[in-house]
């Protein structure tokens, strides 16, 4: 494992210069290979490059993101687009100011022999969904297709409320979980399930997919003297990051390995997980595309009677950053 500090900062602890802006980023999850581009650029050098001094602080199921940025406990975080909108209407001035992901992973995982063939066979079934945030794409599906989450019936689903694993699948407690591409549906084949036992409906087929792992600031930083230079520098760093882990997973696998502080991860798992992380990835730049912000708004908009947003955000992204790290 390995100490999260760049070599500029600790050059410049050796030689007594300038040290480097310091930047603290904090992630959605705990250290794995869907966040490899800033283990990559981290430990590549491209953030020394660029004059940061970057600290990488991992996720986890007691984290909530946004408040740690909120409480200034890190410059930038990443979020998926419906959480980091939810909170801005609430309060929170989180913006856009990059998106890394071209490409939703997210899906639901459902036992073929629950007699669940299209999405509305979903009626009358018990479908595991994450909450804190992460239900708000799922809760927008379920609206457009007409079908009610308080209860198991004609017309509805039972909800329930999915930890961080996926035991409820295994242990027939949902008829379907929510899994990502790159993770959660590789651990129900590893325990020893066949993929033809499984049947997966992913957001992106389903035409309801929403923005997952931008990188979010606090509105009012971004005027702040020096902070959008110091994002301009950390966002171009990220993707060149990005790109060398899209042409190189296995290698991006084993350093984030190396940045695991907790011994969890496994290498077959880490490979597996950026070989899909780079199906995500690939088609961005950086530059977030306003037709897929467009997309997940209106899907976050469709809620029916309890929409995940209200109206339509204004000032949520900006092109700033990426039209200047990116020229």
């Amino acid at each position: 494992m390995k100490k999260i500090m760049t070599g500029a900062f600790a050059l410049a602890m050796a030689t007594g210069a300038q040290a480097a802006d310091d930047v603290t980023l904090q992630l959605k999850w705990v250290t794995q290979s869907q966040f490899a581009g800033y283990y990559v650029a981290l430990e590549n050098g491209f953030y020394e490059e660029e004059d940061l001094n970057v600290t990488i602080k991992p996720g986890g199921p007691d984290i909530a993101p946004p408040q740690v940025v909120a409480g200034g406990g890190a410059d930038v975080l990443v979020e998926w687009m419906p959480a980091a909108l939810a909170a801005r209407e609430k309060g929170l001035p989180l913006v856009n100011i990059a998106q890394p992901f071209k490409s939703s992973g997210m899906m639901l995982t459902c036992w073929k022999d629950a007699g669940i063939a299209t999405p509305e066979d979903f009626k009358g079934k018990t479908l595991g969904v994450w909450f804190f945030g992460n239900e708000f794409p799922f809760m927008s599906w379920m609206s457009q297709l007409g079908i009610e989450t308080d209860g198991a019936d004609d017309n509805g689903v039972a909800v329930l409320k999915q930890g961080f694993n996926v035991d409820p699948l295994l242990q027939r407690q949902a008829d379907c979980i929510s899994t990502m591409t790159y993770n959660e549906y590789w651990q129900v084949i590893d325990a020893g399930v066949s993929a033809d036992d499984l049947i997966t409906f992913k957001y992106e087929d389903q035409g309801v997919a929403t923005l997952e792992d931008g990188l979010y600031v606090l509105e009012d930083r971004l005027s702040e003297e020096g902070f959008a230079d110091k994002m301009e520098r950390f966002v171009r760093a990220s993707m060149r990051g990005w790109k060398w882990a899209e042409e190189n997973p296995a290698d991006a696998a084993m350093i984030v390995l190396e940045y695991d502080e907790t011994g969890a991860q496994t290498e077959t798992h880490q490979v597996r997980m950026m070989g899909e992380i780079a199906k995500l990835t690939a088609g961005s730049n950086g530059a977030l595309d306003p037709a897929d912000y467009e997309r997940t708004v209106a899907s976050l908009l469709s809620g029916g009677s309890d929409p995940v947003i209200t109206k339509a955000p204004e000032g949520a992204w900006t092109h700033d950053i990426t039209n200047a790290a990116l020229k």
